[in-house]
């Protein structure tokens, strides 16, 4: 064979035994979850590849034996051409460097660029290789199972979060971020933590008369939802709210004005999640916190909760804002 022909035939398979480990550190780099999140929101790169690597074990079986029947040629033409010696540090080299190292580096970085360009080679080379390749691959699969699906758990989603942030060509700003960590945080939180404590609620009895002077007071204070007892402030018995008041002429007795089908209980314990969908249910604003023995200890209202998503406090125009 002439000499001309020989280097353009190990260039040619140099070349190929790029694209095989290329592709086989390249495409298997790439989360097959991610590739499925990419894929549904359209990323047009992701798609072709995901379609490959849900081919199973075949793909990677079909590209190392593509690589190794490819090195091998290319190991038997130098020893052709050359001295055995020669041949071995001429064919290790050549494909130590061309085929494996420049290949892998380059195609760990732009995977998905270079994957969705190429991976039709990969799908030939399983059409081709396919009655070698897919008894070992099935083999593979009964052995292994499917592919698992990657899950992060709250921590790493957080850490996701925050690094996203931090890096300059992110469009997670500070704000959403905050809101986003609330959000994966808050259902760690119970009821206890974040509850006003019974000796700072504004209580009523039943037997109070809602008048004038109370009224102003409640206005003055910024209160919207009163808890009200009987007889002992661990019996609540409804809830008094504000803008039942409104339009309220004379003094009426609190009993006529409270509603009863309101009350939310929860346990100290409770977790923040558990609370806010109890509140949703009941369309109520606040939770009573009571421990087993039905001893009144606080409350939660829905204010609360959001401080804890959104991560800051929530002041309206009764609040002192320090200055």
């Amino acid at each position: 064979m002439p000499d001309s022909l020989i280097a353009f035939v190990l260039i040619f398979l140099i070349l190929f035994s790029a694209i095989f480990s290329g592709l086989n550190l390249g495409l298997y780099s790439l989360n097959r979850t991610d590739l499925e999140r990419k894929t549904e929101l359209g990323n047009t790169l992701a798609a072709p590849i995901l379609r490959a690597r849900k081919r199973g074990n075949l793909l990677l079986v079909s590209l190392l034996l593509g690589n190794v029947a490819v090195n091998s040629v290319i190991a038997i033409l130098l020893g052709d051409a050359t001295s055995g010696a020669i041949a071995a540090v001429a064919s290790t080299g050549l494909i130590v460097i061309f085929g494996e190292i420049i290949p892998q580096a380059t195609c760990a970085r732009y995977a998905l660029q270079i994957g969705a360009r190429t991976v039709w080679i990969a799908e030939v080379a399983m059409f081709i290789l396919y009655p070698v390749a897919k008894p070992i691959a099935w083999l593979l699969d009964k052995a292994l199972g499917e592919e698992l699906k990657t899950i992060w758990s709250k921590r790493e989603l957080e850490h996701i979060i925050a690094m996203h942030e931090d890096h300059p060509s992110s469009v997670v700003d500070a704000d959403e971020e905050r809101i986003i960590l609330g959000a994966l945080r808050f259902s760690d939180k119970t009821a206890e933590q974040v509850m006003t404590p019974r000796h700072v609620a504004f209580t009523l009895a039943l037997g109070d008369t809602v008048g004038e002077r109370l009224v102003q007071k409640i206005k003055e204070e910024g209160y919207t939802r009163i808890p009200v007892y009987s007889e002992d402030e661990d019996n609540i018995v409804g809830i008094l709210l504000t803008k039942d008041l409104l339009g309220l002429e004379g003094a009426r007795p609190v009993e006529e004005l409270m509603r009863t089908d309101k009350l939310v209980r929860v346990t100290p314990s409770r977790k923040l999640d558990e609370v806010l969908n109890l509140m949703m249910v009941r369309h109520s604003h606040m939770a009573l916190v009571t421990e087993k023995n039905g001893k009144f200890i606080g409350i939660v209202t829905l204010e609360d909760v959001l401080e804890e998503i959104i991560g800051r406090e929530i002041q309206d125009e009764n609040d002192d804002d320090g200055s």
